[in-house]
């Protein structure tokens, strides 16, 4: 994430008009982070990256490891970024059998239910922001998080094409024809 504040403020609209923003801008850095999602409550981990490697990936699993507890196995869904699908990152995978690693497939990211957070979080904070350094926008960030936590909700995850196949295929197939939609 980009921490860019505008080199001039915006306009504001006359009446019937929208808001006139300058296109120029001045870069204060970047924000590399990480997030885990509980599918169950809509909650997520929002971590901050030093680096966006393999090495800061596998101390966030580790962290994410010893939060939670012991008897329950963990399902990541990850898509293939280098940091996800490195040898270090499958070695620490290998070695602590309890994560399970699911990796989305090329081009598929909105399978992974954490990227709605990260669309939430762009069309919230980042897509208007104005941030004067690394750390204000950082602080916004996480603000966000804390406010999406307070108010978190499963989200209603779906995909609005074809029915998915369930145990009784022919029960689906008669209940929507080939041809339609």
């Amino acid at each position: 994430m980009a921490a860019r504040s505008r080199k001039h403020p915006d306009r504001l609209p006359g009446r019937g008009r929208v808001r006139l923003r300058e296109f120029e801008y001045v870069r204060h850095g970047t924000v590399s982070v990480t997030a885990a999602l509980d599918v169950h409550t809509g909650q997520v981990v929002v971590e901050e990256l030093p680096r966006n490697d393999s090495a800061h990936f596998v101390r966030f699993l580790a962290w994410l490891e010893r939060c939670i507890p012991a008897e329950l196995t963990v399902h990541l869904v990850l898509d293939n970024g280098s940091s996800h699908t490195s040898r270090a990152t499958r070695a620490w995978l290998t070695k602590h059998p309890r994560i399970v690693a699911h990796y989305t497939p090329k081009h598929a990211s909105w399978l992974n239910q954490v990227e709605i957070f990260f669309s939430l979080l762009a069309r919230a904070v980042l897509r208007h922001g104005d941030f004067s350094s690394r750390r204000d926008l950082l602080e916004k960030v996480t603000g966000f998080t804390i406010f999406h936590n307070e108010t978190a909700r499963p989200f209603r995850w779906n995909y609005e094409g074809r029915p998915r196949q369930t145990g009784d295929e022919s029960a689906v197939a008669a209940k929507e024809p080939c041809h339609a939609r």
